[in-house]
């Protein structure tokens, strides 16, 4: 039973040999009298024959189908000339079978394998032979790949595998918790961490320096193609190095995972821009670099002018206007400028005014769009020159509160960027980009609330110098935090820490959290860094999106072994799925009916 190697990794070296191989049957094929078979394992496809001059071994072959798993023993030959696969290791040979075992039948599958239009919903139901097909364990293969360069990286940079607890208590972290009953502590809750950052502050108090876990979170929030409500961290945390210092690292060990997986050669050192800088040029803070536009300030230019709809946002401190150019984009027709206008729509933008520039020379007989008229000449002047609008070029514009303009322009841009039409004009650069993003704010004003959220987390440090605005003008204080992105995704963010008490309880005051509110949510960590504190920051980056980049498919789904769907269900075990009384009873709990709403 001895296997001589895996099913796809036979190839010339083992011309004449014979050889004993495991695997399923991915096609059968009967050719007068000599049956063929494409097994397949792991690894890839091998081609076997199977002719009448073994009788015994042919009749089990006849019997076989698709997805019986054999084993396979047979001499290696070269295939006939013109019949070679040169995209398969396996593509020069064959195997001669000289015995073959039916290890198990299978029933019908399902679905054929080899099917590139399977739904979803077809695909999780069915996850065990989803994950045998091709593209699916190469993904998964992938990423064991991806996983074992960062170990190996951070273990030569000195940094140790620390396990930290699942089940711990429920903090303020910006989403939902999933929480646990205790059964032996009647009405209390565990919380299944949304990820491990306050005991990796603990490790670094208590001297442990370099600590990194490649570990599970949980999020109960909405769901969407790079969430999930369980998903992988590569977390890692470090003591006495600078914000610098540590994105150096870290930005090494991203290079490495590049070069050793795909031998790819990012570019050293990565891009650094600040947030301010990213939401200005591009209205996002995770900016795909590959699509060559970016945004316009036309604000100025447009608050005298008689179209409200530019001049109300113009002359509104929380608004924002701003002109898109399209290189080319005259060409573009009535019908893709309402179908964008409808996209920008889902982001809560009300219209997409645009101008068709037909002759950049002539103002305003050659600017084309129903808005000419109530815009005078000298912004219309002034907007051609600083655009740099370009005879045949279109300019589409956004005009409402800044987060809108934001959302929506920034995701046309992606989206113009990366159509036909972007890649056909030279919109869209392909490769690999990546980029730091620094200097983010500390809070976010939270309207409904009227108070100050935490942007990152409330033990991420201030910049030096803006500690006293954390009292004076929280709005204005920025954080030592940064995000990694690559490719219009971020694949990772982190921060330095606040390593002494007086700062933390600046930011906490800053949060309206009262000292009994703080000693009784994180009192825990409070204590920990009144012992020698080290000055401490680290990052996490999401392993099922860096991995979903890398091989190019389209959801984290793709990456993962056994995941949920957009509705936080599998599929494969049904779950979430009720429980019987007797169980609610030993956790003390009753379920009260509610009304299902569709």
């Amino acid at each position: 039973m001895n296997r001589t190697c895996y099913t796809g990794e036979v190839s010339t070296q083992y011309l004449d040999q014979t050889v004993t191989l495991f695997g399923w049957v991915h096609r059968r094929r009967d050719h007068g009298g000599v049956i063929f078979i494409d097994l397949r394992d792991r690894a890839g496809l091998a081609q076997v024959v199977v002719d009448p001059d073994t009788p015994e071994v042919f009749a089990r072959a006849e019997r076989i189908r698709n997805e019986y798993c054999l084993r396979i023993t047979g001499r290696v030959r070269r295939r006939p000339e013109g019949t070679q696969n040169p995209e398969l290791t396996s593509g020069e040979i064959e195997i001669l079978c000289q015995d073959l075992e039916i290890l198990n039948p299978s029933v019908t599958p399902p679905f054929q394998l080899d099917d590139d239009n399977l739904s979803e919903t077809t695909r999780l139901t069915h996850r065990v032979l989803d994950l045998r097909r091709p593209q699916m364990q190469h993904n998964l293969m992938l990423r064991y790949r991806v996983a074992m360069v960062v170990r190996n990286y951070l273990d030569a940079q000195g940094f140790i595998d620390i396990e930290t607890p699942m089940l711990t208590r429920s903090t303020p972290e910006g989403a939902r918790d999933y929480l646990v009953p205790s059964r032996v502590n009647p009405g209390e809750f565990f919380a299944l961490p949304q990820s491990p950052q306050l005991f990796k502050q603990l490790l670094m108090v208590a001297g442990f320096d370099r600590y990194y876990q490649i570990t599970k979170c949980f999020r109960d929030e909405d769901l969407r193609a790079d969430r999930q409500p369980e998903f992988t961290q590569i977390d890692c945390e470090t003591s006495f190095l600078d914000e610098t210092q540590i994105r150096s690292l870290f930005e090494g060990m991203v290079r490495e995972v590049y070069r050793q997986v795909l031998e790819v050669e990012l570019p050293d050192p990565f891009p650094v821009m600040s947030w301010a800088q990213a939401m200005q040029r591009f209205g996002s803070d995770k900016p795909d670099l590959r699509v060559q536009l970016e945004f316009t300030d036309v604000a100025d230019l447009m608050r005298d002018v008689a179209f409200k709809v530019f001049s109300g946002p113009a002359n509104d401190p929380g608004c924002r206007v701003v002109a898109l150019r399209v290189p080319g984009g005259g060409s573009l027709p009535r019908s893709d400028i309402d179908a964008y206008t409808r996209f920008v729509a889902i982001y809560g933008a009300r219209g997409l005014a645009y101008i068709k520039v037909n002759s950049a020379a002539d103002i305003p007989g050659g600017l084309q769009s129903p808005i000419v008229k109530n815009i005078h000449e000298a912004a219309l002047r002034a907007l051609i020159e600083r655009t740099g609008a370009q005879d045949g070029d279109l300019i589409f514009f956004g005009a409402d509160r800044t987060k809108v303009v934001n959302d929506a322009l920034g995701a046309l841009r992606v989206k113009l960027g990366q159509s036909e039409f972007g890649r056909a004009n030279g919109l869209f650069e392909p490769g690999w980009r990546p980029l730091w993003v620094v200097d983010f704010p500390m809070f976010e004003y939270d309207e409904a609330e009227g108070r100050y959220t935490a942007a990152h987390h409330p033990f991420t440090s201030p910049k030096d110098g803006h500690e006293d605005l954390l009292e004076s003008d929280p709005g204005q204080a920025l954080a030592k935090a940064y995000d990694m992105v690559m490719n219009g995704w971020e694949i990772g963010g982190g921060s330095e820490r606040i390593h002494r008490a007086e700062i933390q309880t600046k930011v906490f005051r800053a949060l309206h959290i009262d000292d009994d509110e703080a000693r009784q949510k994180f009192g825990f960590l409070l204590d920990a860094l009144q012992y020698g504190a080290p000055p401490h920051g680290g990052l996490a980056f999401g392993l099922d999106r860096l991995v979903t980049l890398m091989a190019g498919a389209d959801s984290i789904r793709d990456v993962i072994a056994f995941p949920k769907t957009q509705r936080a269900q599998d599929l494969l075990t049904h779950a979430p799925a009720p429980v019987d009384e007797k169980q609610l009873r030993e956790l003390h709990i009753r379920l009260r009916q509610i009304e299902k709403t569709e």
